[in-house]
């Protein structure tokens, strides 16, 4: 049985690969966090800007307001002593501080709701996610659709060859792919 707590704050994390719904799942929760009349904040890394500079928006458009930060110590400035819920996507692309920030901001008695990629795109685990995990009292985990095969998917092929770890993309550099028909040496650079 799945209680909500009460008078305590807790951490909630969506993971999965891309294309899996992991922002629209953190939009639903946050919208309905604000119909129990709950005061929200929503953060993202100002890296992510494929869609929108400050808006969070997923792969099928879904949207809402949020605040674009640099870095966990301007997410932390930047959260409003009354807020009670804290919604935070793309957190694969924070630095490794955005975890205490998360554990304090929760034990502070805040709802923490944190989306983002479990696996990068070698289907190594994708950091800080793995200690966010580790400290979350709910964890979700999404899958998407593979596209080779119609299978449920995990992991993230990337699709275009390039070194870099972190590269910011969408259905242009990106598909979701099972087990069988993901081939993580696709994504390298040939030297």
């Amino acid at each position: 049985m799945h209680q909500t707590p009460i008078d305590t704050g807790w951490v909630e994390v969506i993971c999965g690969p891309m294309f899996s719904g992991k922002t629209e799942e953190l939009i639903r929760r946050l919208r309905r966090a604000e119909l129990a009349r709950q005061k929200v904040q929503s953060f993202k890394p100002s890296r992510d800007n494929r869609y929108d500079a400050t808006q969070i928006v997923s792969h099928s458009q879904q949207r809402r307001d949020g605040h674009a930060v640099e870095s966990s110590a301007d997410l932390r400035a930047a959260v409003l002593p009354d807020v009670q819920v804290i919604g935070i996507d793309e957190v694969q692309f924070f630095d490794a501080g955005i975890v205490e920030v998360v554990d304090t901001l929760a034990t502070q008695g805040k709802r923490v709701l944190v989306a983002g990629l479990d696996q990068d795109y070698l289907g190594r685990p994708f950091e800080p996610m793995p200690q966010l995990l580790a400290i979350a009292e709910y964890i979700t985990k999404t899958l998407a659709i593979c596209m080779v095969c119609g299978n449920p998917a995990g992991r993230s092929q990337r699709l275009v060859q390039t070194g870099d770890r972190v590269l910011v993309g969408s259905h242009d550099s990106y598909e979701a792919r099972c087990r069988k028909c993901y081939d993580p040496a696709a994504g390298k650079e040939t030297p």
